[in-house]
């Protein structure tokens, strides 16, 4: 579940059922249903089967498990929209329509298995006491595909007041994105002013939703050539190696730099608008005031187009996540302890130097030679503000702090709920909520979902991984604090004098 991008080509809800076993496919029902009410496009276009078949390719196999014969036409709806987000000037593409009034008397179901089973997608997030039924509305978004649009979407959402019961979330085969949110917090069942309401939170953050920013995103980091100074590399010298990795707006390659090893991550051109013209520009010029031996060493920057990257130290032993995950490794508890304390002193260090880095998770930890692990991947880092509160909606959902999911007000203490995460991957061995998509986690998390304790965990790490993921980020301890306790638990159980060549072997595979 979680190789895919964060959020992207996957339902957010669990199927409902719909499809029949043996591998019988939906579309063709819908599309017989549509000749039965005796649609009218279906009657008359001459074409229209094979577009009916082709938006039904475009889409993952997922799609058909979460359209309703019953509702034939929708299917029709989301190719409309679809459709229309290939003009550039219409991105995003958004359709708004009242559902149903419902009941608020409800029970909001905290029990995993309930989430697990996606029964708490028919409760509502919020509700009101002042008034016996609320409306639920349905938006339809279609845009250009691109990283963290789940993010911004749902933060769109959350600034004009709607609470997300239910979210379907595809990307087509061709680059675009349909998602399909059920919300209430409208007040009314008209939509006419929530059309315009949504319109107007668009057109605030202009020039962000299609591809067509290049330029902008190119003059962000030219913008900041004078200030990264020394630090800018001389490409002449820089030896590209063997792709080792690729995210979803670049490439990951081993290479050389004045006879060092070297980790060179590439942006690419196609994908540069603002938006990631600022996140480059901010890893930068965090990367160049921090030096730590828990943080990835930085070695320099190519801010000249027409490639832009930044070179750091290559770390040979990967990252924490496949680690884990991907090798099935099972730590004994006084590796698992070196690896918590390189993590909190590494944060430490940066919370000390008023960064808060804001996607703490396995995927973003690295390793050395000697195990020892480095915080890495500073692309939403950012200097807290000196009101000392952020409300962007920033990080990957599985380690997402609550109130970062809100979009309220949040500090350091969003990266200490992250690291309890981390945490109980590295006591366990397991994706957190693995049983749920992202979207679906981040939604309980709300709701006072964390990940279920192991039995076998130690008592000391059990409690204070419930205390780092704290609902109120005031009740959480600080990474100082967390050093304090690791490093005295990790008196009692390592042996003196343990090596780096013994650390490199306290391991099991499962």
């Amino acid at each position: 579940m979680e190789g895919a991008v964060e959020g992207m080509g996957e339902s957010s809800s669990p199927p409902k059922g719909l499809g029949s076993p043996g591998g019988h496919d939906m579309k063709y029902d819908i599309y017989a249903r549509l000749l039965e009410n005796r649609n009218e496009e279906a009657l008359s276009n001459p074409d229209f089967r094979e577009q009916f078949m082709a938006h039904f390719s475009r889409l993952p196999p997922s799609y058909q498990l979460d359209v309703n014969v019953d509702r034939a036409e929708d299917v029709l709806l989301h190719q409309k929209i679809l459709n229309e987000a290939k003009d550039p000037e219409k991105c995003p593409v958004f359709h708004v329509r009242f559902m149903k009034l419902d009941d608020v008397n409800v029970d909001v179901r905290k029990n995993p298995k309930d989430i697990e089973d996606g029964h708490y997608l028919t409760e509502a997030l919020s509700v009101r006491q002042d008034v016996t039924c609320v409306p639920i509305h349905e938006i339809i978004f279609s845009t250009v595909d691109k990283p963290k649009l789940l993010s911004q979407l749902s933060a769109l959402l959350s600034d004009i007041g709607l609470n997300i019961r239910e979210a379907h979330v595809f990307s087509t085969t061709d680059g675009y994105s349909l998602d399909v949110f059920v919300v209430d917090g409208w007040p009314v069942k008209d939509t006419d002013d929530l059309h315009k309401e949504l319109e107007a939170a668009i057109s605030r953050t202009e020039g962000s939703w299609s591809g067509s920013t290049h330029s902008s995103g190119a003059d962000k980091i030219l913008a900041m050539q004078q200030k990264i100074g020394d630090w800018e590399i001389d490409k002449r010298l820089l030896k590209m190696g063997e792709k080792i990795a690729s995210g979803s707006c670049g490439d990951l390659y081993r290479g050389s730099y004045l006879g060092q090893d070297v980790a060179i991550k590439v942006l690419r051109s196609k994908h540069l608008n603002e938006a990631l013209g600022v996140e480059f520009a901010q890893e930068v010029m965090i990367l160049r005031e921090v030096q730590h031996r828990n943080v990835v060493r930085f070695i320099g920057a190519s801010t000249k187009p027409p490639q832009f990257c930044i070179v750091t130290e290559y770390m040979p032993g990967g990252n924490l996540y496949d680690f884990l995950h991907k090798h099935h490794n099972i730590l004994e508890l006084s590796m698992l302890l070196e690896f918590a304390l390189d993590v909190c002193k590494g944060m430490n260090y940066l919370h000390q130097n008023n960064i808060i880095h804001r996607d703490l998770k396995a995927a973003n930890l690295l390793m050395d030679d000697n195990r020892v692990v480095k915080v890495a991947d500073f692309g939403v880092a950012r200097f807290q503000s000196q009101g000392g509160d952020m409300t962007a909606e920033t990080g990957t959902y599985r380690w997402m702090a609550p109130e970062v999911i809100n979009h309220q007000q949040y500090d350091q203490k969003a990266d200490v709920f992250s690291f309890a995460i981390v945490l109980w991957e590295l006591v366990t061995s397991k994706i957190p909520y693995d049983k749920l998509t992202p979207l679906q986690a981040a939604l309980g998390v709300r709701q006072g979902l964390r990940p279920e304790l192991p039995d076998n965990g130690h008592p000391v790490l059990l409690d204070l991984m419930q205390r780092c993921w704290e609902a109120l980020p005031a009740k959480r301890p600080s990474f100082s604090e967390i050093i304090v306790e690791l490093e005295e638990l990790l008196k009692q159980v390592k042996p003196p004098g343990e090596t780096s060549e013994e650390r490199k072997e306290n391991v099991t595979c499962d």
